[in-house]
């Protein structure tokens, strides 16, 4: 059946196909069982029959398939002398073979395609190193899920969950639960160990959990939908996320969707199907009937306490008092006929075969009056919209069952209160099923005796006359006898008591030890642990106390009370929709109020065009009459460039938070991707954003657009495997346009989320430092490596690199220092970070001055481009890289988040530890101790320089066609294009001179016509009609 993509229809097709079904036949003979004989003889003939006509066939088939295969139709015969066995293994042979019914083998649920995946990513763990070289655990910390609920009431998904989670606590996992709502379950996961926190939906900015600690996510029911807003955003995007759904609501409001045309919404559900990693169920008919939502990740954990916790709501509901209100009376035997909640073709046979069964145990009841006898019989099966209760009205009929005592209950009616009130249950579907069937296990937690056929996976549960009655499949003889034991002389037999209260007992727990084993293997296969995390232990390592039943112990019995998870859900999806609806009209309100101001803004765009063209204007002319000058250094042109920049750029109208910031002697930013880090951004004038992506910035902040800047991180692929280096580099390339203050610094958003950043204390703690240059030219961070949660153990710089990067770590900088230096021999080449007591930054959260970040930015340019050189053409193609021990978008960046620390301390700054709570300092590494430790001639600015002109040089000159990330990472500047350039100004020169001394030329060599006369105005005249015109001749 595979992953069920295109959706199932579970009433299976009648038996006369179309024609149209016939021709997909034909073309596809293996897709299609065997055509009975009896439709093969109608599409030879080739009739074209009209829909009434096939009406009235389909009835009148019927009408002679009853007749001939019903065992009613022999009673007349003799109702003891029917050979059962013949009945079972002959007819029902026989319809299989002509293909006339079904029952229902062909309908199975297979997570091929999850499968498949998990099979996938097997085998790329096998896959042979980069290098050469094998990647290393260093187990630092152990795996860390999130439990995500709606709410924490009792009920038996927090049951199920609580079971889960102390299980798997006992190999290595380690828990916290997060709820948009408290409840009565809080003080359950806080005795059991596991921290509680009480969060709100990211649609709010005061959302502030950091889920990339993490390292999956276990969400919760339906109700938990509103949580997704989170996990659809980035940096989370990414994120493993498994989703358990208990209930069929959804499903059955998805059909309302559909029919109303409510597309967007039927969307908007899928979308959060589409962004889980898997969705979880606890039995193989839920992914059928979410068959319209199925992505491909659909799977099944069958186990679920839901029926236990049920039952205990339903114990103290009088027996009598039900029966009564359904008709029955106390000294009436109710038996109950269940089955499968697929439905297909061949279950009104298995219906009318145990309705057969049950006619000998008619004679054993004695009433006052034969057409009200004391047995009752509810065949529970099917749904409210189908006419099933005319088919087991004529079955009834067929047997001769007088009237009153078979009746149909549809199973979505109420099936709790029917079981509830029968004396026996018995299962009366053949269809081997993928679990144990949820129908019998209601009736056990109930204690009523269950009457089953000796099927696989009930057999493996249930014992034959201990905790309940097998008979053979189909065994109508059987049957009967077993129904005999169970019920004599119209009442329950003691067995039948003493095994209902065994049967209790078991289905109490029942295939508790398979979910919790199911949900490790799950996540096993789903999660993708980092280097520094260790594996979790094997399953079979969990103690069988805490995998082989549930956790009963941790609620109060008296408190598991009943609540109506189907009403809550319901409850729940229509408030989905007053909100959904209520959204939509509000985005429709704002397009049309946008409408409105479209003309207004189509005039501010002209307006600012109009502007910027005259304001080019007038620079163009400025510069054409500009005479050469001697610029002096390559320094002092490269200032007089940067202030002419700045010049140029001081004519756009400065915001408030610009003109804040340029008194200050420091501007700390902020890189972030996404809408998921936005409430962890401060939005003070010292801080500033830096979106590493145009789309998820912030509205209405002063943001930089970091890929306007630097156009390499339009590229999604150095985007990520730069990560915040992005920043750096889109800020170093013409940084005097954007920053003005003498020291720069940077933030992480995560070190917000973790309580680590700057308090306002700390803050004026660091300025006065800069202020009064307390310690010159330094690194200042307030994020130390020594307290950083992937190091417990406080390792040494290179040790916790290696943690964190699969071992690698020092390979990896060895091979990209000698790359970045020339240096050709296969020595390993690391620089010594000694271990002398202090610690070093990591996070990217430092500042230093903004002379000095140049610096640091010219030398980490190339030892990026040395580091890509040799990591890019195998983890551009296949995502591995030796840095990580799965596939990995973001390769490079753990490397590059304890690079400045090499940096400052073998070019001799200052490294100073800020507390960002108090704001004290405190110096490491002092010079002291770093003396024959650095090497500073590897790291002075001369040295660096000098590279970073040959590669500009390189560049410039040459064009390599090789993949060379250097000159995408900021400018490409060196002496040779000053003087390219100067020679061009002085050949434009050269050249107007020229244009302007042939000009004079031509004039002086011009010949010049000689005058021939001369106008004399005439003096005026007093006559009024005197018109005398003087002329002179020279």
């Amino acid at each position: 059946m595979g992953s069920l993509e295109g959706g199932v229809n579970f009433k299976r097709d009648p038996l006369l196909r179309s024609s149209s079904s016939s021709g997909r036949s034909d073309r596809n003979p293996f897709l299609q069982r065997q055509r009975s004989r009896f439709s093969r003889f109608f599409l030879v003939k080739k009739l074209d029959y009209l829909q009434w006509i096939c009406t009235v066939a389909v009835f009148l088939f019927f009408v002679v398939l009853f007749q001939m295969f019903l065992p009613g139709s022999v009673i007349e015969r003799s109702r003891t002398t029917l050979t059962d066995e013949e009945f079972s293994s002959g007819d029902l042979m026989l319809l299989k073979e002509y293909g006339m019914l079904d029952f229902g083998e062909d309908i199975r649920f297979e997570p091929s395609k999850i499968l498949e995946k998990f099979r996938k990513d097997a085998k790329e763990v096998n896959l042979s190193p980069t290098f050469n070289r094998t990647s290393q655990r260093y187990p630092q910390r152990r795996p860390k899920i999130a439990l995500v609920f709606a709410d924490l009431l009792l009920h038996s998904q927090q049951l199920l969950m609580v079971t889960v989670a102390a299980a798997l606590k006992e190999i290595g996992y380690e828990f916290e639960v997060y709820s948009l709502e408290d409840g009565p379950a809080h003080a359950t996961w806080r005795h059991t160990g596991f921290p509680v926190s009480i969060i709100r939906t990211c649609d709010r900015t005061d959302s502030s959990v950091d889920w990339l600690v993490y390292d999956g996510i276990l969400l919760n029911s339906i109700e938990a939908k509103d949580i997704f807003s989170c996990f659809v955003q980035e940096p989370f995007k990414s994120l493993p996320l498994i989703w358990t759904i208990h209930d069929r609501e959804l499903a059955i409001r998805s059909r309302k969707y559909a029919s109303n045309k409510q597309i967007e919404i039927l969307n908007d559900w899928k979308r959060a199907f589409n962004r889980s990693t898997v969705v979880v169920f606890p039995n193989y008919v839920l992914p059928m009937i979410y068959s319209t939502f199925d992505a491909g990740n659909f799977f099944v954990i069958p186990g679920s306490p839901v029926e236990a916790w049920n039952s205990y709501s339903q114990m103290d509901l009088e027996k009598d008092h039900l029966r009564a209100k359904m008709g029955y009376g106390s000294e009436d035997i109710v038996i109950t006929v269940a089955g499968s909640e697929i439905l297909y073709r061949g279950l009104w046979l298995e219906h009318s075969i145990v309705l057969r069964a049950l006619l000998p145990l008619l004679e054993d009841f004695s009433s006052d009056n034969n057409s009200f006898p004391h047995l009752k019989i509810i065949v529970l099966s099917g749904d409210s919209a189908s006419n099933y209760s005319l088919a087991i009205e004529a079955i009834a009929l067929n047997l001769k069952y007088p009237v009153g005592v078979v009746k149909h209950v549809p199973i979505d009616m109420d099936a709790d209160h029917v079981l509830a009130a029968s004396d026996v249950v018995i299962y009366g579907s053949f269809l081997e099923e993928q679990s144990f069937p949820d129908i019998l296990i209601k009736a056990m937690c109930l204690g009523k005796p269950i009457i089953a056929p000796d099927l696989s996976i009930i057999r493996k549960y249930v014992d034959d006359r201990v905790n309940g009655y097998l008979f053979p499949k189909g065994n109508v003889g059987a049957l009967s006898q077993v129904i005999l034991q169970v019920v004599s002389k119209g009442k329950l037999s003691p067995l039948a008591r003493n095994m209902a209260s065994i049967a209790r007992g078991t289905a109490k727990n029942l295939m508790a030890s398979e979910c919790v084993e199911g949900y490790a293997l799950l996540l096993e296969n789903v999660i993708k642990l980092p280097s520094e995390v260790a594996l979790p232990r094997a399953v079979s390592e969990i103690p069988l106390e805490l995998k082989e039943k549930w956790q009963w112990d941790l609620f109060e019995v008296s408190n598991l009370t009943n609540l109506n998870t189907r009403l809550k859900s319901y409850s729940f999806l229509d408030n989905f929709e007053v909100q959904w609806n209520h959204t939509q009209r509000e985005k429709f309100g704002s397009i049309a109020a946008a409408s409105d101001s479209f003309i207004y803004s189509i005039w501010e765009e002209e307006k600012h065009i109009q502007m910027a063209n005259s304001r080019r204007r007038r620079e163009e002319e400025e510069l054409k009459d500009r005479s050469d000058q001697s610029h002096g250094t390559w320094e002092e042109v490269y200032r007089n460039a940067k202030r002419a920049d700045r010049s140029k750029n001081d004519l756009h109208e400065r915001e408030e938070g610009e003109l804040e910031r340029t008194g200050q002697p420091l501007c700390i930013y902020e890189p972030y991707f996404g809408e998921g880090a936005w409430p962890f951004l401060h939005r003070t004038s010292l801080y500033r954003g830096v979106g590493l992506a145009s789309k998820g910035r912030r509205r209405g902040a002063d943001d930089l657009d970091a890929p306007s800047r630097l156009g390499l991180l339009n590229n999604p692929y150095y985007r990520d495997v730069l990560g915040e280096y992005g920043a750096f580099f889109a800020i170093a390339n013409r940084i005097d346009r954007i920053h003005r203050n003498s020291w720069i610094g940077f933030g992480s958003w995560r070190a917000t989320a973790r309580k680590a950043s700057l308090s306002g204390v700390a803050e004026n703690a660091l300025l006065g430092a800069i202020q009064t240059r307390k310690h010159g030219d330094a690194l200042y961070f307030w994020v130390r490596m020594d307290m950083d949660s992937r190091n417990p153990s406080k390792l040494d710089f290179w040790s916790f690199c290696d943690a964190i990067n699969a071992g690698n770590c020092k390979f990896a900088f060895s091979e990209a220092f000698k790359k970045m230096y020339g240096i050709k021999h296969d020595l390993e080449i690391l620089p010594p970070m000694p271990q002398d007591g202090d610690t070093w930054s990591v996070m990217h959260s430092w500042a230093m001055p903004t002379r000095s970040f140049l610096e640091f930015v010219m030398f980490s340019r190339m030892f990026v481009d040395a580091l890509d050189a040799q990591m890019y053409s195998e983890h551009h193609s296949s995502g591995h890289c030796i840095l990580s021990l799965h596939k990995d978008k973001h390769c490079y960046s753990r490397l590059l988040e304890l690079l400045v620390n090499i940096w400052a301390y073998h070019s001799a700054r200052r490294m100073v530890y800020v507390n960002p709570e108090s704001g004290e300092m405190q110096e490491q590494h002092r010079f002291k101790s770093r003396r024959g430790q650095m090497w500073v001639k590897w790291f002075s600015y001369s040295t660096l320089k000098s590279m970073d002109e040959d590669l500009a040089e390189e560049s410039d000159s040459e064009h390599p066609i090789r993949h060379w990330l250097w000159p995408s990472t900021g400018e490409v500047l060196w002496q040779g294009m000053y003087e390219r350039e100067r020679n061009l100004r002085h050949q434009q020169k050269e050249r107007r001179k020229q244009k302007s001394k042939e000009k004079l030329d031509r004039m002086r060599r011009r010949n010049r016509q000689k005058v021939i006369g001369k106008y004399v105005k005439p003096p005026p005249d007093d006559s009024e009609n005197s018109n005398t015109t003087l002329t002179g001749v020279l």
